[in-house]
């Protein structure tokens, strides 16, 4: 025997997620305080360590493609470990996916974010299919033919793997299939090409640079048509059971979603329904690009509430110098920092969710608000993402650096909210967009930040900064990133002022808005309650 093992923090598992103050409180505040139950049961098992061991495995054991079977037959099949399944299931079984479709009660998509929040700290990648789903929906309402046929199969809670027609399916899933090598996120230099087949169907030809999720039963695809860019419908597999001619080329060797397949596929003639109108393509799938981009917001502000409670955790039970890491001066203001970073971004978040469910209900107001706002908090959350879990991940010290800790595979999952559904410069780009089209816009996000006038002379004062700054537009573009930032830390000011905990809100306009703080995490000026911030990041263990 060489030595005594001591000092070595315990697993954070036998915990409910769903136990974060931030989430919980905007949950009831936006209308969903009816799916607080399923939402604990949910966290639950998110806290457990068999939950926890299948977003490991899955990981760990990634997707492979098999292109053809023994026997030279073409399949394009992608086979997974079962603990993707397990993820799955569950994921499906809860309505992660699609349930604010069928049961469009208020506060429906408030509680399908917050269920998608608590479970995506589990395991991110399986999100991928899950928000595509979600998103695909509002794209096929474009078609009501269409939507009448896959609504209820898409909407299923029976997650039913395996490339088989979807009339013999208990339930389907939806990727979609957008870009391509030459035009990236310019779709319109798409070269895909779509022809009709005279009996209201179409041929697709062409390829995709990146097909999200090939595994899945029916894909959106924009191509070019004669009448210029579309939106089609296109299903892996036929109705009458043959497969569809959509090959898969290859898996992509991803930085990090590795439990997720992304692939590059070619189609020769493969069958699709057009979804929209013909040449209209890009305003077909805007309403499903700004589900997908909330779900980008989800996950990053899930990856973050993540990041911090496994760095609290480790730094109440790890010692160093005589005290846990946790009563050490430099290291409180360490973790304080991360939770104001991650409890703005839960805030906003859930505001985002509750203004999806008031636009999807006809609240014209709240739809102007979203606009404006998600393309904001798309980027500056999402880019904060990558940094905080690399500060999170430096709390754990060496023992976070080691895969078995699982904060290497947060910081690699960490940058794809940022790249997905528009990066950095085009989110950015798209607030301005925003302000330019809608007259109404900043009326309408000034309207919700001013909600907290008079509350915090620091917020009033950047906020009154703001607005003379966007009166003057020669040559915005130039610093569409700065306006984009500012607009989100108002908000997530505004937010945690009127809702947050006081010690939550005062470090945070002390730091984000008056300028009394360095450019790392750690950087918080003192006289702040640090107990009280921290407090909220750290997990209850059964």
């Amino acid at each position: 025997m060489t030595h005594d093992v001591f000092n070595q923090v315990p697993p954070l598992t036998s915990h409910d997620v769903s136990a974060d103050p931030s989430l919980l409180d905007g949950v009831k505040r936006e209308g969903a305080d009816w799916a607080l139950g399923e939402l604990r049961t949910l966290g639950t098992l998110a806290g457990s360590a068999r939950a926890q061991e299948w977003g490991r495995l899955a990981n760990e054991h990634p997707p492979v493609l098999r292109t053809h079977d023994r026997y030279g037959n073409r399949i394009d099949e992608v086979e997974f470990h079962p603990a993707w399944h397990e993820l799955m299931a569950v994921a499906v079984g809860h309505g992660l996916h699609a349930s604010p479709w069928t049961s469009p009660r208020p506060g429906a998509h408030v509680a399908r974010a917050a269920k998608f929040y608590v479970w995506s700290q589990v395991e991110a990648g399986h999100g991928c299919p899950i928000s595509m789903t979600y998103a695909s929906v509002a794209a096929l309402r474009h078609t009501p033919a269409l939507a009448a046929e896959w609504e209820g199969p898409l909407a299923s809670r029976n997650y039913d793997f395996g490339l088989r027609p979807a009339s013999a399916k208990r339930g389907v899933l939806a990727g979609m299939a957008m870009t391509e090598k030459q035009g990236g996120s310019d779709v319109r230099a798409n070269t895909t090409r779509a022809e009709p087949l005279g009996d209201g169907t179409w041929a697709i030809t062409g390829h995709k640079w990146f097909n999200s999720a090939p595994m899945c039963d029916v894909f959106l695809v924009l191509a070019q048509a004669p009448g210029g860019l579309s939106c089609f419908l296109l299903p892996r597999v036929l109705p009458d059971g043959s497969r569809n001619a959509m090959r898969i080329m290859r898996l992509k060797d991803k930085l990090g979603n590795r439990s997720n397949a992304s692939a590059e596929v070619e189609y020769e003639g493969a069958v699709a329904h057009l979804v929209g109108e013909e040449g209209r393509g890009v305003r077909t799938i805007i309403e499903m690009v700004n589900m997908t981009r909330l779900d980008c917001v989800i996950g990053s502000a899930s990856g973050m509430r993540y990041g911090v409670t496994q760095a609290v955790h480790h730094a109440t039970h790890r010692r160093a110098f005589g005290k846990s890491l946790a009563e050490q001066p430099l290291m409180r203001n360490v973790l304080a920092d991360l939770v104001l970073e991650s409890e703005g971004a839960t805030a906003v978040m859930v505001r985002l969710a509750g203004a999806t469910d008031k636009a999807i209900r006809g609240e014209t107001g709240e739809g102007v608000l979203r606009r404006t706002a998600l393309a904001a908090a798309k980027y500056w959350v999402c880019k904060r993402a990558p940094v905080h879990a690399a500060e999170a991940l430096e709390c754990l010290g060496g023992n976070g650096y080691v895969e078995e800790s699982q904060m290497p595979r947060l910081f690699r999952d960490s940058p794809l909210n940022g790249i997905w559904e528009g990066s950095g410069n085009v989110a950015a780009l798209d607030v301005l967009r925003s302000i330019g089209k809608e007259p109404h816009a900043l009326d309408a996000f000034f309207e919700e930040v001013d909600l907290a006038a008079g509350a915090d002379r620091r917020l009033d004062a950047a906020i009154g900064d703001t607005k003379k700054s966007l009166t003057d537009t020669a040559g915005i573009d130039h610093h569409a990133r700065r306006v984009a930032e500012r607009l989100t830390l108002l908000l997530q000011a505004s937010l945690l002022v009127r809702h947050s905990h006081p010690a939550v809100a005062d470090a945070f306009c002390a730091s984000r808005l008056d300028g009394d703080w360095g450019h790392a995490f750690g950087t918080l000026p003192p006289g702040l309650d640090f107990t009280a911030i921290i407090d909220r990041a750290t997990m209850k263990i059964a």
